[in-house]
């Protein structure tokens, strides 16, 4: 009860004290900026873009100089009478949200065409972008409302859609763009009031990639499986260290499931962006991310994301996919302005790499490798590359608040050469097997599989086949990390331990699936259905009946049956007594001692910790 009142009092508290907040009283929280490392000048020669005040078609986020962004009525209220002025543009709802807003997707095409087959068929480059996945980073929106205005009504890059489509998302979630605040991200300069990170059940959208919780993700991913786009760009904010540079972005790296096209993406598309930014009055940079968790002493880390992350994701379905991260610490304007360029310039781009580009994913999908990384970890016994850097001089303090060493970035510009951590060593390996089996019973799975437009076959007659198995000794709750408790993401997550591969003869009914690894998405589902795969349906507990056990026995009949046992069986004898020996912990529970008995029997569920997946090998 205690704890109860203590959490009641503190409510009670923050309720009493955030009108003062919101009536100017001074106290920690109204300037709370005044908090952010020191703020660098800039101009630039993309300020050019911004609509006059007189403008007709100024958006509603220009008006206010860019430092305000407009909820989700007056974004569609403004969009809507775009569409209608412009025949380029069409509006589609490509789903609806928890608490049902309608999630909005823009189709620019010059020959106003508006459905799938006509963009596939017009032999021009798609691009999709989208932002807000985390709504309080919302740049990408209102630059992505300035880009659609001046190709369609302004007719200043009429030019972008003669040779490329685009389609754009301009808040995927929806309803946290509307959880609005100014207090959303103590971490970034503007706008002004900002959405929520997570969805209306506090669902991250972009952890969701593989298993589909949410229906922003599973919107988008049927729009990636239907409209097909050559590229695909997600448009974030960061957190955390201070820099020089104010647009970030890059793919999953070279070493990823897709090298063609990671080497097209730092080979091509990098440096024309970097430069089409510069020219704009931009500080370019590649991801970054600090090494060590604070500042960039120890370098700064080339990430690998695993595919619940949507640059994962393309990289394991070979979809080029680029992430973006502006800069929270640089103004709103300026992030928003330099979006503005990376899109246009992304559009200009596809226009003239066309071929390349596709060249590179065609060379990703027609591989079937014999086996694949299931993630990956920071190189080890490889030499550290080191490279220019343009950051922020910064200084380490120990704090008497926190009890823990804290940084302070000092605002002065430096160039260092410093460590790039990669971060492409495999985790683990995993052979792809001719295809996999998964019993009716688990299809709901299987359901999932399929979102993601695997091919998915269903026996009609009993299947009889070699295949191998895995059995999860070790499996257990996985467990919480310091900024991951249980559960995460509305999962319990499984750490599966070490799995036992058994090889059988397997007899499968009708009405199982089976699923071939003979096909484009076969990385994708080896991700999904390996058990030590980071983003594995098994990792993220959707098979969390396996490790209930619900068949027993008692020690009255099990004592005796252990007696006839060990008369019967010298060896099983040897072993019982070897364990007894070895294991202080066994030889002294008495359950256990009768448990290890019952499972050597064929009373034993047999089922217990079998994970239901089968693996049919490929045959010589």
């Amino acid at each position: 009860m205690k704890k109860y009142v203590n959490t009641l009092s503190l409510f009670i508290l923050v309720s009493m004290y955030l009108p003062a907040t919101a009536s100017g009283q001074a106290n920690a929280f109204n300037d709370y900026e005044s908090l952010l490392p020191p703020l660098q000048e800039w101009s630039g020669a993309s300020e050019a873009l911004i609509a006059s005040a007189d403008d007709g078609w100024i958006t509603p986020a220009e008006r206010t100089g860019l430092t305000a962004t407009p909820d989700y009525d007056e974004t569609f209220v403004w969009l809507q009478k775009l569409v209608a002025a412009a025949p380029e543009l069409d509006m589609k709802s490509i789903g609806r949200s928890l608490q049902g807003r309608d999630i909005w997707m823009i189709i620019a095409n010059a020959e106003r065409e508006f459905t799938p087959q006509s963009i596939a068929s017009n032999g021009k480059p798609t691009l999709l972008a989208h932002a807000g996945i985390h709504s309080g980073e919302i740049d990408g929106k209102d630059a992505g409302l300035m880009l659609l205005r001046d190709m369609t009504v302004a007719g200043k890059r009429r030019e972008l859609l003669a040779k490329s489509n685009f389609l754009f998302i301009p808040i995927l979630n929806v309803d946290g763009h509307e959880r609005s605040s100014a207090f959303n991200r103590i971490n970034q300069r503007g706008p002004k009031q900002m959405g929520w990170r997570t969805n209306a059940r506090n669902q991250n959208l972009n952890r969701d990639f593989t298993k589909l919780d949410t229906a922003g993700v599973r919107a988008l991913v049927k729009v990636i499986r239907q409209w097909q786009p050559d590229l695909y760009l997600d448009l974030h904010v960061t957190d955390g260290a201070d820099y020089q540079y104010d647009i970030t972005f890059g793919g999953n790296g070279r070493n990823g499931w897709s090298a063609a096209i990671g080497n097209w993406i730092e080979d091509v598309y990098r440096p024309a962006i970097s430069a089409g930014l510069t020219a704009r009055g931009h500080e370019p940079g590649g991801l970054i991310f600090a090494a060590n968790g604070m500042d960039m002493r120890d370098g700064f880390l080339s990430w690998t994301g695993d595919p619940r992350f949507s640059n994962g994701y393309g990289d394991a379905i070979h979809l080029p996919t680029v992430l973006v991260e502006n800069h929270s610490l640089k103004p709103y304007k300026r992030r928003v302005l330099g979006t503005y360029v990376l899109l246009a310039k992304t559009l200009e781009l596809l226009a003239l790499e066309h071929e390349s580009l596709r060249n590179a994913v065609a060379q990703d999908r027609s591989r079937r490798p014999q086996s694949i990384p299931l993630g990956f970890k920071r190189n080890e016994n490889v030499p550290t590359e080191k490279v220019p850097f343009r950051g922020i001089s910064s200084e380490r303090f120990q704090s008497e608040i926190s009890g823990g060493e804290v940084v302070r970035w000092t605002g002065h510009p430096v160039t260092e050469v410093i460590a790039n951590v990669q971060m492409a060593q495999a985790t683990t390996m995993a052979s792809v097997p001719q295809a996999y089996i998964v019993p009716a019973a688990w299809a709901d799975v299987v359901e999932r599989i399929a979102w993601h437009g695997i091919e998915v076959d269903q026996l009609t007659n009993p299947l009889t086949a070699r295949a191998e198995v895995y059995r999860l000794p070790d499996a257990g709750i996985a467990k919480p990390s310091p900024w991951t408790p249980n559960p995460f993401e509305g999962h319990i997550r499984i750490d599966p331990g070490e799995p036992v591969s058994q090889a059988l003869e397997m007899t499968f009914p009708a009405g199982s699936f089976r699923i071939s690894t003979d096909q484009p998405l076969a990385e994708l589902l080896v991700l999904l259905l390996e058990p030590e795969s980071p983003d594995s349906f098994l990792q993220w507990g959707f098979f969390l009946e396996i490790f209930t056990r619900t068949e027993y026995a008692e020690a009255y009949v099990l004592e005796p049956l252990a007696r006839k046992m060990l008369e019967a069986d010298a060896a099983l004898k040897a072993r019982f007594e070897a364990k007894l020996s070895a294991d202080e912990d066994f030889a002294g529970n008495p359950y256990l001692r009768l448990m290890w008995f019952y499972e050597q029997t064929p009373f034993y569920d047999g089922q217990y910790l079998l994970y239901p997946v089968a693996r049919i090998p490929h045959t010589d």
